[in-house]
């Protein structure tokens, strides 16, 4: 038997079971879909909506089932977008926005809306510019924070049904047109001058309190020094008073002239004078001293 002849005849019975292998690892590899933990996967079924696919090993049903839509679960990141807006007080501002969001449940992002990020940046301008209406330039400049999650709230009711979820909202910049910055610069301007002529005048009432404060304490520390003086005065007096109860009229003398032998002896005590001027009885002043203080001796 011709060598042609055995190989036709092996080929021949064994090429149905060629094609069966072939057609098992066919099946397999069509039914068999491995999903990377950062997709999912959307599977139709005759055009319709079968089942999604999550991260691992899945089965589907060969030529029947077949994966229509990869979706990617990351984060996204929208292009910066810059929109102009009108405030509240009429002042025209152009605000630039950044949003972030992911894709929790694609077969709703797949079949209910084409393009995911322009309706998404659409969404956010228009939000944008309804909640920068309700509020003052100043209120945009300084509670930003607030109108960031005010957008995020608004953003995320108005996606929910496109099974995405917004995780952060971001306002980049508020930018105004010249003619507003030079009135904002000239405003700024004033209310530093004003705050400048405050703290000068603030200075000023604090200085001459403390001037007044200064004086009153003077005053007051010199009306104690006096106050204890005349108490010492009244003191002498008092002693003086009751050696002249005790002693008569001779102690009373006998003061009087200690007081005029006192003043003679400051009076000479000064400089700059050649003159000594005596009362006319210092001579008897003198001996009326001396002979009170023998008196008082004996």
């Amino acid at each position: 038997m011709p060598i042609e002849t055995i190989v036709a005849e092996l080929l021949g019975g064994n090429i149905v079971l060629l094609l069966l292998a072939a057609f098992i690892l066919l099946c397999i590899f069509l039914g068999v879909r491995i999903v990377p933990q950062s997709e999912k996967h959307v599977v139709e079924r005759f055009g319709r909506l079968r089942a999604v696919l999550g991260p691992g090993i899945n089965f589907i049903i060969p030529f029947l089932d077949k994966v229509a839509h990869k979706i990617s679960v990351l984060e996204r990141q929208l292009p910066t977008a810059s929109q102009d807006a009108i405030t509240m007080d009429n002042v025209l501002v152009e605000v630039e926005t950044s949003v972030f969001y992911r894709i929790l449940e694609p077969e709703k992002t797949v079949y209910r809306i084409r393009d995911v990020d322009a309706a998404i940046a659409t969404t956010v301008a228009g939000i944008v510019r309804a909640e920068i209406g309700k509020m003052e330039l100043d209120e945009v400049q300084s509670n930003r924070s607030r109108l960031i999650t005010e957008i995020k709230t608004s953003v995320e009711d108005a996606v929910d049904n496109w099974g995405i979820e917004v995780t952060r909202a971001e306002i980049l910049d508020v930018n105004l047109d010249q003619a507003t910055r030079d009135a904002m610069l000239q405003q700024l301007n004033a209310e530093r001058a004003r705050r400048a002529q405050v703290t000068e005048a603030e200075g000023k009432r604090r200085a001459v309190e403390l001037a007044a404060d200064a004086q009153l304490y003077a005053a007051k520390q010199e009306a104690e020094a006096r106050r204890i003086t005349a108490d010492a005065e009244a003191y002498a007096n008092e002693v003086v008073a009751k050696v002249i109860r005790e002693n008569g009229v001779e102690a009373a003398q006998y003061e009087v002239a200690l007081k005029q032998v006192d003043a003679l002896r400051r009076m000479a005590e000064k400089g700059g004078t050649q003159t000594v001027v005596l009362p006319a009885n210092a001579v008897d002043a003198f001996a009326d001293a001396f002979r009170f203080f023998k008196g008082g001796k004996s």
